[in-house]
């Protein structure tokens, strides 16, 4: 049986199609903060749908203090710098400049990632979907053209505090939302304060657990094999999908978590 194309991601319901040409938009700068956006019935009539599937879009970037609705005036993009968080991410290069520490990064890898070489585990985390069928004659033709497009960027980072590595950074992220993103250079530029000023971050989640060192992982940290670290692993949201997925090691006897309650 012969596929028509490569199916990298599941179907996107129509009311998300929307909120992300709104975005995107907004992020192009087509419509600038205070602006009018197009209406509910122009909006309806560009996507083929109902208009009560896109007052959903709308009120749902509402509620993300993305837009504004203003009864009987219309709905207007929202007095704010869209190229903030709505999440606070912090980073450790501002953990280490605010203990005046001196603090360098070396980037270890990079590199593009195809459908044909996803892991379950990045696959089921970005919710990519690799068809298994297998194409022919033209669809694959077809497929072999897509396969070579990137759908996730990769980085690995090395952070140092005082020239002594304190954090491995493990980094995959979307490589369509963000598609400059393996271009930056990241021992300048920092990966969580680049992805916050190109995409506004709606959500995110952690975890943070001790595990054992990796050989690669305790090579980057300068410890010894199945030392005890600490690692944090976090994936944040935009547009209800997500965006990016990171895990941070620390070497176990130089890296606490603290805070104030």
């Amino acid at each position: 049986m012969g596929m028509t194309k490569l199916s990298t991601k599941k179907t996107v319901p129509a009311y998300q199609r929307i909120k992300n040409a709104i975005l995107d938009n907004i992020h192009r700068g087509k419509w600038q903060a205070g602006e009018a956006i197009s209406t509910e019935m122009a909006l309806a009539e560009q996507f083929g749908v109902s208009r009560m599937t896109v007052n959903r879009a709308l009120k749902e970037l509402s509620e993300e203090r993305v837009l504004e609705r203003r009864q009987g005036s219309g709905t207007f993009v929202a007095q704010q710098q869209f190229n903030h968080t709505f999440v606070e991410v912090r980073n450790i290069a501002q953990d280490l400049k605010s203990a005046n520490r001196d603090y360098q990064a070396r980037v270890v890898s990079k590199r593009s990632i195809t459908a044909s070489m996803l892991d379950e585990r990045l696959r089921r985390k970005f919710d990519i979907d690799v068809p298994k069928v297998l194409p022919t004659g033209q669809a694959l033709n077809n497929q072999l053209d897509n396969d070579d497009a990137p759908v996730l960027y990769e980085v690995k980072i090395i952070h140092f505090a005082d020239g002594q590595p304190i954090q491995f950074e493990e980094r995959w992220v979307d490589a369509i939302k963000v598609p400059k993103f393996i271009e930056q250079d990241f021992s300048i530029v920092n990966t969580s304060d680049y992805l916050i000023a190109k995409i506004p971050l709606e959500r995110g989640s952690y975890t943070i657990r001790a595990l054992a060192a990796p050989e690669e992982i305790a090579h980057a940290l300068q410890v010894e094999a199945q030392s005890p670290t600490l690692v944090l692993s976090r994936q944040t949201y935009s547009s209800g999908q997500v965006l990016t997925f990171v895990k941070m090691w620390h070497a176990g006897d130089r890296y606490q978590f603290s805070g104030e309650l």
